[in-house]
């Protein structure tokens, strides 16, 4: 957390009091289709995505969560609405949920914390959706494929093909051609 910001001791142990352990198998929700969420959380361990469903049952991967990053359905946070977006544990994993109330009573209460919030939302949030909104309809679905795998290698290392396909918009056909088209191209370019 203090690679966005710094957090003084008293807040990061009042933090702590908004929390608790959570631990998923791989599969379980983290937030269920339809639910009203009261936490959010930050993965310790795991891997979980972050996805959408339409009438057919077809899933739409929109975020994946590894270390670090903080997962959660958060228009569903702010309105206490149901969430129209899944969380799910793609391998089992270690979640620290955080109370939301709590977390936005101490954000009003410590601007360290809210430092940290703005530091965060604009990193992972505002900074990462704009690009890949713009990719989804601008690039073609090999450039896409290449920015995944240069922006999120260790992501790619872990996570099944039809993750990925869904994540970049495509089918795991288009997913598996551009893949042997990558390998043909590199088994060129050694050939030469």
């Amino acid at each position: 957390m203090h690679a966005y910001a710094p957090l003084a001791d008293e807040t990061f142990a009042a933090l702590l009091q908004c929390c608790r352990v959570v631990a998923l198998a791989k599969g379980a929700f983290f937030v269920a289709p339809g639910e009203v969420p009261r936490e959010f959380g930050f993965v310790v361990a795991g891997l979980l995505r972050g996805y959408v469903s339409d009438v057919d049952g077809n899933e739409y991967n929109k975020v994946f969560f590894d270390e670090g990053r903080f997962p959660g359905a958060m228009v569903a946070l702010l309105t206490s609405t149901p969430s129209r977006i899944a969380v799910q544990a793609l391998e089992p994993s270690q979640v620290l949920a955080i109370d939301f109330a709590g977390f936005r009573r101490l954000l009003q209460a410590r601007a360290d914390l809210m430092w940290f919030q703005i530091q965060y939302l604009e990193r992972n949030w505002l900074l990462q959706k704009e690009p890949r909104e713009l990719a989804l309809v601008q690039d073609d679905a090999d450039v896409r494929y290449a920015r995944f795998l240069a922006e999120s290698p260790g992501l790619a290392r872990r996570l099944p093909l039809f993750h990925i396909a869904s994540h970049l918009g495509i089918t795991p056909t288009q997913l598996s051609r551009i893949r042997r088209a990558r390998r043909d191209d590199d088994a060129e370019d050694l050939g030469d």
